[in-house]
């Protein structure tokens, strides 16, 4: 089942069980996926796309939430929150710091990168066979730390 099917189905759920909070990040989540869909003039998107789309959500989510802290409004960083916790729930499980270490690890040999020089290659490499499983900021952080 497709992200888009899976979306219509919560979105029916929550209608019936008027959660109002899921029902809002469901139709924002549907409606990004449709705007999208109308600017590429195609029928489906692919994992990866769906993924990239969803990631930027909970990255505005999470930004809003920081804002609201810094300007001391709980109440409206505790509704970001509650929403990027709902987003989370769609995207794939993010790796461990020991499984995204491993697969570093394996993918240094692999590419055979022996130099600093080469960070950036590992880090699109490593951001590449991830697949929205690890943020940037991570992997940059863990391949600085192997060099």
């Amino acid at each position: 089942m497709g992200l888009e099917e899976k979306i219509m189905i919560d979105i029916k759920s929550a209608m019936l069980a008027k959660d109002v909070l899921r029902l809002s990040v469901c139709r924002a989540i549907k409606s990004e996926l449709l705007l999208i869909k109308t600017e590429k003039n195609s029928q489906t998107l692919s994992e990866d796309k769906e993924i990239e789309i969803l990631q930027k959500l909970l990255k505005q989510r999470q930004e809003s939430e920081a804002i609201y802290i810094e300007q001391s409004r709980p109440d409206l960083a505790k509704h970001e929150s509650e929403q990027s916790n709902i987003i989370s729930e769609y995207l794939p499980k993010p790796y461990t710091k020991e499984e995204l270490n491993q697969l570093i690890d394996s993918l240094i040999i692999e590419l055979g990168i022996s130099s600093k020089k080469e960070m950036g290659k590992l880090i699109s490499a490593t951001i590449q066979r991830a697949k929205g499983r690890a943020n940037g900021r991570s992997v940059s952080e863990i391949v600085k730390s192997k060099f």
